[in-house]
């Protein structure tokens, strides 16, 4: 009897120890809006706080070769919550030089000092 009340016991620990799954935020606003040329912007937000905006210009840069390409460079910000459940943003941009991102939980590349 005594076996069965711990089996029962530890069945119930290990059932109260289960992660809860967290129903997702909903969406408050939404908008995606694309030009003919490939330019776009796209933003939305949730009821928590978490939000993205971007927006996607078209221009023309040189290829490795010299050849004038059309491109889209990007730019925007994200913010969610952080472990803490602090809202945390992230600015970023994306061009021919590459991604590049800026927020408080990004690690600094210390500079060099000559």
């Amino acid at each position: 009897m005594k076996s069965i009340i711990f089996v029962a016991v530890a069945l119930l620990a290990v059932a109260a120890a289960a992660p809860v799954e967290k129903e997702p935020s909903k969406i408050i606003s939404y908008v995606f809006e694309k030009q003919p040329e490939g330019s776009y912007v796209f933003k939305y937000e949730t009821e928590d706080g978490t939000k993205r905006e971007e927006t996607g210009v078209v221009r023309e840069a040189l290829d490795a070769e010299n050849n004038l390409q059309r491109v889209i460079v990007v730019s925007g910000s994200y913010t969610f919550r952080n472990d803490e459940g602090e809202l945390d943003t992230i600015n970023y941009f994306a061009d021919e030089s590459g991604y590049h991102a800026d927020g408080k939980s990004i690690p600094k590349v210390p500079v060099a000092r000559r």
